[in-house]
């Protein structure tokens, strides 16, 4: 059984109603905290700041782990390459196709709203960023492919040291205890609505994943990344179990967040305030094809359950 492989996890982590309370005490009021605070610079154009204090939020569960007293042995710190090969290279490439997948999908159904001229790069990045880069000879096109080819090479391990700092908690602290209290489909559900919330501040003030301006905002943002970490969350239960390795998820997190903004660069201009729908695998549309492996995935352990 997969619970094997983390039992010395599950058994240091079972339901503690006390912990788990005072771990998300803490875990959402540093986050939530931080996430103010760079909304605040977001919403005065500050992008690096509001990226850099984000990523530092990303730690809050870790810390939140450490002041509920939840102990950090156990969950796999040691890296563990022999007989993972399979499950880290999952980690690190799963979440590339599914993005692929769920972008094609979506430029499939409303193929209106690809734009190959880089209309979208351009808004982003500066039309300066545009001429350096045609001083060097590189065009629209190779410089997507070059990004694409970067997100999915050596990004995903780079975020993986900001990653291991929400993994740590979410699947190292607090999963297990859910598994312990709920069961494992119902506890992956809870932890990955928990997730969601847990990023709540920053879609409302920041616009963040889905900008602004959409219907149904931010209400329809908030619930749909709700949906997003329940997925994301479950596909990452899985390398973790596999692996009792906590760097395993951390990479598929890293992935994930890595890729997300490669189907954006060849989004119309014109659909930026309907990003609900997609091309990022946050989106209804978009997110599909992983909702489908989390699907069978959630549904197979309530069998076996």
């Amino acid at each position: 059984m997969d619970m094997n492989k983390i039992e010395e996890n599950s058994r240091n982590r079972i339901w503690d109603k006390k912990k788990f309370i005072t771990y998300l005490i803490w875990t959402f009021f540093i986050a939530w905290i931080l996430q103010i605070v760079a909304s605040i610079f977001a919403r005065q154009g500050n992008t690096v700041l509001f990226s850099m204090i984000l990523s530092v939020s990303m730690f809050a569960p870790l810390i939140g782990s450490v002041l509920a007293k939840i102990p950090l042995r156990g969950m796999g710190w040691k890296p563990k390459v022999k007989g993972n090969i399979r499950f880290i290279l999952a980690a690190w490439f799963v979440p590339a196709v599914l993005t692929i997948l769920g972008a094609a999908l979506y430029y499939i159904i409303l193929p209106e709203r690809l734009d190959l001229t880089g209309e979208y790069l351009k808004l982003s990045a500066g039309e300066a960023v545009i001429e350096q880069l045609a001083s060097q000879g590189i065009t629209i096109p190779m410089y997507l492919i070059i990004g694409a080819v970067q997100a999915i090479a050596y990004a995903p391990w780079m975020n993986m040291f900001f990653a291991v700092g929400e993994e740590a908690g979410w699947r190292g602290a607090m999963q297990p205890m859910l598994y312990d209290r709920f069961g494992k489909s119902k506890g992956r559900i809870i932890g990955g609505l928990i997730w969601g919330a847990w990023h709540w501040p920053v879609i409302v003030l920041a616009g963040y994943e889905y900008g602004t301006g959409y219907w149904g905002e931010p209400f329809l943002g908030m619930a749909l990344f709700c949906i997003i970490t329940v997925v994301m969350g479950t596909l990452f239960d899985v390398v973790y179990e596999k692996t009792n390795c906590i760097w395993v998820p951390a990479l598929a997190h890293g992935a994930v967040n890595a890729v997300a903004a490669i189907p954006m660069l060849v989004l119309d201009t014109d659909y930026m305030n309907q990003m609900t729908l997609g091309p990022a695998p946050v989106g209804i549309i978009s997110v599909l094809p992983a909702l489908l492996v989390a699907v069978r995935i959630l549904l197979q352990k309530e069998n076996q359950e």
